[in-house]
């Protein structure tokens, strides 16, 4: 009997294994259609070219693309910047993919973009947005001729629970290679939500990778001289207030200035209040060019 009791909750195991994990990789397509590259249409990285201008690189946040760059890449071009967004390992692609990210590709893709536009363009900025806010600030560190630096609701913080799960994947990994996010909305405004190009899921691997990427960016803080703006919402689904003005607090950079705003969640350069987070960075990279 207990043998065949055995069999009966590892068969009902395996079954909420295979129909979660339909669903849930299901959930991550819904919005999503991979081109004949293996990328999401719509998702890809892009350049704004704009030759002997000064310039500016965006790095995007962990599961999404350079999708939500969009509005922010196009305002800087206006404004007469050359703009490189690149679409990080891992990332715009299929869960498979996901699945093999690790913190050690993403720096060394960031860094790799970085020296790509410095070759072409005396003058480089760098604005990164959550996980890219913590691959921007590891960019600074190393690169401290780095002339402006814009932080964009950085994840520098972990909560303890996210903590955990990340420090325990290789054990629970094996059986949920896939998660769902349980932080709430990441956008608000409905129809930017809609147009989301994110995985809408983590796997073992990115959470390892995140968790990687934000410490190195917390030990780096510090060490970071360029002129930096940091733009936080308070009603931000991933980092709270709080751990936002510890981050800031320890940036090395003598300018430094915290921008608060309201009404947005995590992803602020296309939820609501978009505007005067795009206005605000375009501003900060002209003052800091033109006074270079």
């Amino acid at each position: 009997m207990r043998l065949i009791a055995a069999f009966v909750v590892a068969a009902i195991g395996l079954w909420w294994r295979a129909r979660y994990l339909r669903a849930t990789v299901q959930t991550s397509l819904r919005p999503r259609l991979l081109g004949p590259d293996g990328v999401v249409v719509g998702g890809e990285g892009f350049v704004r070219e704009r030759h002997d201008a000064r310039a500016v690189l965006l790095l995007h946040g962990a599961g999404d693309t350079p999708q939500t760059l969009r509005y922010l890449a196009d305002a800087l071009y206006e404004q007469g910047f050359h703009v490189a967004v690149p679409l990080l390992p891992g990332h715009g692609r299929s869960i498979e993919d996901f699945k093999r990210v690790s913190a050690n590709e993403l720096i060394d893709a960031a860094r790799a973009s970085y020296l790509g536009v410095r070759r072409t363009h005396p003058w480089v900025g760098v604005i990164g947005l959550s996980m890219g806010g913590a691959l921007a600030v590891q960019l600074a560190a190393e690169h401290q001729e780095l002339p402006a630096l814009g932080l964009v609701a950085p994840y520098l913080a972990m909560p303890a629970r996210i903590e955990r799960a990340a420090q325990l994947a290789r054990w629970w990994g094996p059986l949920v290679p896939v998660l769902r996010s349980s932080d709430g909305l990441s956008v608000l405004d409905p129809v930017e939500r809609e147009r989301s190009l994110a995985y809408g899921v983590f796997t073992p691997a990115a959470l390892v990778a995140l968790q990687v990427t934000m410490r190195r960016a917390l030990a780096a803080l510090p060490r970071v001289v360029a002129p930096t703006l940091m733009i936080q919402s308070r009603q931000d689904n991933r980092i709270s207030v709080a751990d936002g003005e510890r981050a800031f607090a320890l940036l090395g950079a003598r300018e430094k200035r915290l921008q608060w705003i309201t009404g947005a969640a995590h992803v602020i350069t296309v939820d609501y209040g978009r505007d005067l987070v795009i206005a605000s960075l375009a501003s900060w990279m002209e003052s800091h060019s033109v006074s270079s």
